[in-house]
């Protein structure tokens, strides 16, 4: 283990879990690697750069900001000069999305929850933090402050952005991908290191395609991070997922809308808490190696390998987003070249790092490494013994994919492909020690015999407990210690 700080930054640490002996001949190495921050100040954290400015990244995308009539119309500034007033500096910024669209007439408590929820995120946003709100339906307009530009939270600002939720009322389509554009330029706009959103959705995107909706979603990647979720059970729960995966935030559903506040409330305070932004996972191999996948397994399941960005000979990075205090896991899959018994390399080096001040050419400082070792050998009981984490995370990664693709049988009528894969579902999360997975299962399917995976469809399921599940089938737990 090893790790590194700077004054007032939060203090990265690395941990490495593997069995580095491999049989002779043996060329796949696995590692659980866990990241932990912590440590922060509210000040925290060395300079990060701004994102830059929004005409560049939406080259070569196209439509990103055409073909959406009306989305930016009426923000004086919103290309030049927009941003927070008097040109003051942030150090985080948040954009809080609020789906308007004419289905959250139904029921008409439905906005009134939307409304209240937001004024509960407001609340939560700490002295100092740009911010902003926007209410979406087949375009995205500025509820507060408008113009174009982020208002500094303080308890003026709060209470008058709680005031312009009066103005919240639904009508018209849904186009996410406008809101997420709008997003994009508002946060792009304030010069501030953490940029974050929140988007509430309550029915499917149906006035836009998916592939604009997936082009936005490749431009704002990397930008900002985003929380999505999904109220009442008329959304898609593919693009929500979708839109966080993408945007390296959490996911989730709020079946009652009297759930709301609770959860924006929950959402404002893990953004709030963040202090360091950007931070790339780096994975170094040695000549002959290649790396199989690169996965995050704690909290939630995330596949990095497709979003590697090449960082210099044999080097590469993959996104992790912003972090506050807290611990995340990943596994990393690499396969070496074989050699005989007795013989031992470094399978990879691990790091963490961020992005150089704008302007600044040498390369970033690792905030923590970490150090993965292939060693062969002839002792088969040692070699063949799997590590307790490694076996741990595979059992969680294939449960998210059995109770996805069970799911999806389930839907497409194939019972016995469906009740085969949601009992092994029961089995790896009972062994696994997955609770909650296992209670939410435990509504789609009857259980009849735990240790053997053996269960029955049930006849009828509430669509909330099966959009439950699928929508947080990713969600693991932590190998006990």
């Amino acid at each position: 283990m090893a790790h590194f700080s700077t004054p007032d930054a939060p203090r990265f640490s690395v941990e490495v879990y593997q069995n580095e002996y491999l049989p002779e001949g043996g060329h796949e190495v696995n590692a659980i690697i866990t990241v932990t921050s912590s440590g922060g100040g509210a000040a925290g954290g060395p300079p990060i750069p701004a994102p830059a400015a929004a005409p560049d990244v939406y080259d070569g995308v196209p439509g990103a900001y055409n073909g959406v009539p009306g989305a930016y119309d009426g923000f004086p500034g919103a290309h030049d000069g927009g941003g927070v007033p008097g040109g003051a500096a942030a150090r985080a910024a948040v954009v809080i999305m609020v789906d308007c669209s004419g289905s959250m007439d139904y029921p008409p408590t439905k906005m009134r929850h939307a409304r209240e929820a937001t004024a509960a995120a407001i609340d939560t946003v700490r002295d100092g933090v740009a911010f902003s709100v926007v209410a979406g339906t087949h375009k995205a307009v500025e509820v507060f402050p408008g113009n174009g530009q982020l208002a500094i939270a303080d308890p003026l600002t709060r209470a008058q952005a709680k005031d312009a939720l009066r103005s919240l009322s639904p009508g018209g389509g849904t186009a996410i991908g406008t809101w997420l554009l709008l997003a994009d330029l508002l946060l792009g706009s304030a010069d501030a290191t953490i940029r974050h959103g929140i988007l509430l959705t309550d029915g499917r995107n149906e006035h836009e395609e998916p592939a604009r909706l997936r082009a936005v979603l490749d431009a704002c990647a990397g930008r900002f991070t985003c929380d999505a979720r999904g109220v009442g059970t008329d959304w898609e729960v593919e693009e929500v997922t979708g839109i966080a995966s993408a945007l390296l935030g959490t996911a989730d559903i709020v079946a009652d809308p009297a759930g709301l506040s609770a959860d924006f409330t929950r959402m404002m305070e893990a953004a709030m808490g963040k202090e360091i932004a950007d931070v790339s996972l780096r994975l170094w191999t040695p000549k002959g190696a290649e790396v199989a996948y690169v996965k995050q397994v704690a909290p939630t399941v995330e596949d990095l390998t497709a979003r590697r960005v090449e960082a210099g000979p044999r080097a590469g990075d993959y996104p992790t987003g912003s972090w506050g205090d807290e611990s995340r896991d990943y596994h990393l899959c690499v396969r070496v070249p074989a050699a005989e018994v007795g013989q031992e390399m470094l399978a990879a080096r691990i790091s963490l790092v961020q992005p150089p001040p704008e302007g600044v050419g040498s390369p970033p400082s690792p905030l923590a490494q970490g150090l993965v070792r292939a060693v062969w050998t002839a002792d088969l009981a040692v070699s063949t013994a799997m590590n307790p984490q490694v076996a741990h995370y595979t059992g969680q990664a294939e449960l998210a994919q059995v109770i996805q693709q069970g799911m999806n049988a389930r839907k497409s009528g194939d019972a016995e492909q469906a009740t085969a894969k949601l009992g092994r579902a029961v089995q790896l999360a009972t062994a696994s020690g997955n609770e909650d997975t296992a209670k939410l299962l435990a509504k789609v399917v009857d259980v009849l015999d735990v240790a053997a995976g053996t269960v029955r469809l049930k006849a009828k399921v509430a669509e909330a407990d099966e959009m439950t599940l699928e929508t947080r089938s990713t969600k693991t737990v932590r190998v006990k210690k």
